[in-house]
């Protein structure tokens, strides 16, 4: 039987000169900002910018679950309204022909319960990417990828694809050689797949109630399980996630399990390095919470400019039960409300925090 780790605030060890490596990384995410908001003539994400589906469903969460995952969010049997957005992890409006990382970020609405912040919401996000582990793991790290993001508005859309197929074959021979990935390659050479067939996952670790957890969202219904490795057509066009999408969702809906791996092992499964990979064998993800999304329209332009320009995400939406732990986790925590400000500012828009789904324009 699996002993699960305690939280205790005892787990995070901040780096000496963690504040100044987060304003240096704050300060750099703001001029890649600026540099994207004059390409554009508007304000975007200084990540996931790029938007390919909106979608209102639900989270029920799971009934007789054991003790170790009864906690929080998760405690009680329920049913929750939700925001989900998916989206590219680029800070720029791509080609969806550039294979880079995709995300699922969901908002779920009129959570009760103390918060991580003071902020006054009823909200907890949960913020995914397709890919298990962040290869820069540290606030360390992180401040040496601002240098390489910062380059990425200058660079087209060509030029990182040609990044991307040189990274993904030498991916292929350094693991073919037993080698481990470089971080830049790791980042770099993501599959160009069905945004609907993937699993996302937190990558950072996040309290848990009484443990910690990193969190994942996998294909749950036949239908989406089935696009899993699908390839996206190199004939669809720039928009392509965003056409498969809606037509998906026009027709068609999907359900995800959202699942929670516990730490059991502190030194193997730790909360300040988000690059290494949980192993599976000390600790599975267990479904908490089905994901249900109904067959609606996905991309209308009311719901994009109200995901896009008005909402914000942030792994800081949430209950103190499910506060972020860990480096990267900790810088968001000044990263992310400095982006919302530049993008609302720049854009003259107020943000808002749903309080009911009927929020959500059709």
């Amino acid at each position: 039987m699996n002993s699960y780790v305690r939280y205790s605030p005892d787990l995070e060890q901040p780096f000496p000169d963690e504040e100044e490596l987060v304003r240096q990384v704050v300060a750099a995410m703001g001029r890649a900002n600026r540099q994207v908001a004059d390409k554009h003539r508007h304000g975007l994400r200084d990540a996931h910018a790029k938007s390919h589906g909106v979608l209102a469903g639900e989270l029920r969460v799971q009934p007789d679950l054991p003790a170790h995952l009864a906690q929080g969010l998760f405690a009680e049997p329920a049913t929750y309204p939700v925001i989900v957005r998916f989206s590219t992890a680029p800070g720029d409006l791509r080609s969806d022909q550039v294979p880079v990382q995709r995300g699922l970020a969901i908002k779920v609405i009129g959570v009760p319960g103390a918060r991580a912040l003071d902020d006054g919401f009823t909200t907890q996000d949960f913020l995914l990417v397709n890919h298990p582990t962040l290869p820069f793991g540290n606030i360390a790290e992180y401040a040496k990828l601002q240098d390489l993001l910062e380059k990425q508005p200058r660079q087209s859309d060509q030029q990182l694809q040609l990044t991307g197929t040189a990274a993904r074959v030498a991916a292929k021979a350094l693991t073919r050689a037993g080698r481990p990935l470089p971080p830049a390659v790791e980042t770099l050479a993501a599959a160009n797949d069905h945004i609907l067939g993937e699993t996302f996952h937190s990558m950072a670790a996040l309290r848990y109630g009484d443990h910690v957890a990193k969190m994942s969202a996998a294909p749950r219904s036949a239908n989406v399980r089935a696009l899993t490795g699908s390839h996206v057509d190199k004939k669809a066009g720039e928009s392509a996630l965003r056409d498969l999408v809606v037509d998906f969702f026009a027709h068609h809906s999907a359900e995800y399990d959202l699942r929670a791996q516990l730490c059991t092992d502190a030194d193997r499964m730790p909360v300040e390095d988000a690059s290494v990979l949980w192993p599976e064998e000390l600790s599975p993800h267990q479904t908490v919470a089905v994901l249900h999304l109904p067959a609606q329209d996905a991309y209308s332009d009311a719901r994009r400019h109200y995901a896009d320009d008005v909402l914000s995400f942030s792994p800081w939406h949430a209950l103190e039960a499910h506060r972020p732990l860990g480096s990267i986790m900790r810088s968001r925590r000044a990263a992310y409300p400095a982006s919302s400000d530049f993008r609302h500012r720049i854009n003259g828009i107020d943000p808002q925090e749903p309080t009911d789904i009927k929020e959500l324009p059709a």
